[in-house]
């Protein structure tokens, strides 16, 4: 196991990462219609629904992403399903969250993969069994608790996502 999280420090910690000019470059980057970006550090609304940043587009759009950031090149992402094991509180993998995306970046190799949270969660429900069976337990422990990940390759989790994506049914010849 790793050393022992504290709250306080990992917080300072998480807005020091919200400060890295590479949450521009790549929110730029992800939507061609950029406009603007508010950061949601301070406790209040955005940081209990687990939303970091908002995007604004050219059109008003407001899209909410939950920011994480890795230290070390992991192969991986590390899909969080238990968040404290004490209380059973889920993870960002299986709880409901208003995020739209999951900007989760590595940053020694210069790679953010955007999760889409609802089809995430979807090649969790499908998947996360397995997955927690067959991938590498990411065991983080805290004062008082351990969250639990699961650090599932990176073209695994996204063939996933992209079966969420394609949504097949019944088809209908000759109905029109």
């Amino acid at each position: 196991m790793s050393a022992v999280h504290d709250f306080t420090e990992s917080l300072a910690a998480s807005h020091r990462a919200s400060d890295l000019p590479i949450w521009e470059e790549i929110y730029r980057k992800s939507f061609p219609d950029f406009l603007a970006m508010a950061d949601h550090r301070q406790d209040g609304e955005h940081q209990r629904a687990g939303i970091d940043r908002s995007v604004i587009l050219e059109n008003s759009k407001q899209i909410m992403i939950d920011e994480k950031i890795r230290w070390k090149p992991y192969p991986d992402i590390a899909v969080e399903f238990l968040s404290n094991d004490r209380t059973g509180a889920p993870g960002w993998a299986c709880k409901p969250l208003r995020a739209d995306y999951i900007a989760y970046a590595i940053a020694p190799l210069g790679m953010c993969y955007m999760l889409p949270v609802i089809q995430l969660q979807q090649a969790w429900a499908r998947k996360g069994s397995l997955w927690k069976q067959t991938c590498f337990i990411v065991k983080a422990p805290n004062r008082g608790y351990t969250t639990y990940s699961a650090a599932v390759p990176v073209a695994e989790l996204f063939a996933e996502i992209g079966r969420a994506l394609r949504i097949p049914f019944k088809s209908m010849e000759g109905a029109a």
